[in-house]
């Protein structure tokens, strides 16, 4: 079996496959395994680690106890109900609903997919309409009273997208039931752990991994696939009765021999902003900053100003203020600030409504330097000191600060448009009337050519740092020989 890309869910469907015995080859471009689930140092004179593409993950606790992989996920802290006393119930019944359908939908996701009708059948009428029937917008304006609370509890289903919340395409509400279903946490020692914890699970089963080899092109047919490559000296060619494509499906068409299209290619929207601070700042409501920084920290994410920044974006402005959350992941996990740094904090911020279209001009780096200096403006307005006074300077003198929008991603990752999830997430069941005669389409993981297999986050229920995708394509295959 050869699999093209090494991140996280590559590494995922290569431990099963050789765990079970089989001859795996896994090909990665970059010089380091993980795709978006690693750690870096990005400060001269700091050893403090970030995961700059993501912060949590969701890996099942059933994968993780199958591959056994020694990695230590602590639970994602909560963000405590702020609201007005009188949605206090509703927020509760709101998160409890989420739950009950979580209950059923969790469980079939390292399973064959189901059918969207025996989903249906099991969760609660109401739950069904407010979660996957009617957008997620118009659920929580029918649920809250409160603006802040409205935004708080809908900005789950804007992480990585950029949309209405009124949508009727519904991308928010697959976004967030993504959000809702997944057992997120935080690994200790950053997400370069889970990667190297995946990576010695792969080649401790038997599976060869090479790294800085760049795939060209990738060929299925029913006896088999061929995947060409270069190593950097020459070409190379290797065949296997499967492929599997850990890299977005836009990528995968023209690995197979489709040119590429412009107007399917598509697009990330998300600025993230990584900071090293002395000390945390203090807060305008006089409350204690390791208390207030444990949890995530919402700022303008009011309904209203989700939607202004959402209108603002799409007609090409930086939104101000610049909603986001903030999250403070050494207050969790001490151990990512390093020798040297003690004392000082990790902040992650990521916004919402900052698709990539808005730096795709040739005025990139200026509507970049603006968007940074959004959110910390809007950060701000939320602390009795500005951040930029609290930042810890790097070797050269320079605030430890480092931002990166979908351009960036794109350029380091090859995720097309910058997108996190390689595309707009799919619902995670089958439509009635879905073809599902082979393993790959049971398990949500084929393509046009029978032994070419999708396994990575533009799976059916890809998305995030899962390892679903992985799995699936894997079992898809067991299931297949």
């Amino acid at each position: 079996m050869v699999v093209a890309g090494g991140g996280h869910n590559g590494l995922v469907a290569a431990s099963y496959l050789a765990r079970a015995g089989l001859s795996v080859l896994v090909l990665e471009r970059r010089s380091q395994v993980g795709g978006a689930a690693v750690s870096t140092q990005p400060f001269t004179g700091h050893t403090a680690r970030f995961s700059p593409y993501s912060r949590f993950v969701a890996l099942p606790p059933r994968l993780v106890g199958d591959l056994d992989l020694q990695v230590e996920l602590l639970p994602r802290p909560t963000t405590p109900y702020a609201g007005s006393p009188d949605d206090h119930d509703a927020w509760r019944e709101f998160h409890a609903d989420v739950a009950d359908l979580a209950h059923v939908v969790a469980p079939t996701l390292l399973e064959p997919l189901p059918i969207e009708r025996d989903v249906r059948d099991k969760v609660d009428t109401g739950i069904w309409r407010d979660f996957v029937t009617n957008p997620l917008g118009a659920t929580v304006q029918e649920r809250f009273g409160d603006d802040a609370v409205r935004g708080v509890a809908a900005s789950d289903g804007l992480i990585g997208v950029s949309t209405s919340l009124d949508d009727p395409a519904l991308t928010q509400n697959r976004c967030f039931l993504y959000q809702g279903i997944g057992d997120w946490r935080l690994p200790v020692g950053g997400l370069g752990a889970v990667s190297g914890a995946l990576a010695r699970c792969a080649t401790d089963a038997g599976a060869e991994i090479l790294t800085d080899v760049g795939v060209s092109a990738i060929r299925g047919g029913d006896g088999g696939a061929k995947v060409t490559f270069h190593d950097g000296q020459q070409s190379h060619t290797v065949g296997a009765r499967f492929a599997l494509a850990d890299v977005a499906p836009w990528v995968l068409q023209i690995l197979l021999g489709s040119p590429d299209d412009p107007d399917t290619k598509p697009h990330g929207a998300q600025l993230m902003v990584d900071l090293l601070v002395d000390r945390l700042p203090r807060l305008r409501s006089g409350a204690d900053p390791t208390v207030a920084f444990a949890s995530t920290l919402h700022v303008a994410a009011e309904l209203s100003h989700l939607e202004k920044a959402y209108a603002e974006a799409q007609s090409g402005q930086v939104p101000a203020p610049l909603p986001g959350r903030l999250d403070c992941p050494s207050l969790t996990d001490p151990s990512v600030l390093g020798p040297g740094d003690d004392g000082r904090h990790t902040l992650s911020f990521l916004a919402h409504h900052t698709p990539a279209a808005l730096f795709d001009g040739a005025d990139r780096a200026d509507v970049k330097q603006r968007a940074v200096a959004a959110v910390l403006a809007t950060v701000n307005e939320y602390l009795e000191e500005p951040i930029e006074s609290c930042l810890a300077r790097d070797a050269d003198g320079q605030p430890c600060l480092q931002a990166r929008v979908p351009q960036d991603v794109e350029a380091e990752l090859a995720m097309p448009g910058g997108h996190l999830f390689h595309g707009d997430l799919d619902w995670p069941w089958a439509p009635n009337r879905a073809r599902l005669d082979t393993p790959a389409q049971q398990w949500g993981v084929q393509t046009d050519a029978e032994s070419v297999l999708v396994c990575g986050s533009g799976a059916r229920r890809g998305g995030g740092i899962s390892g679903i995708g992985g799995h699936n394509a894997a079992h898809a295959v067991l299931a297949s020989l």
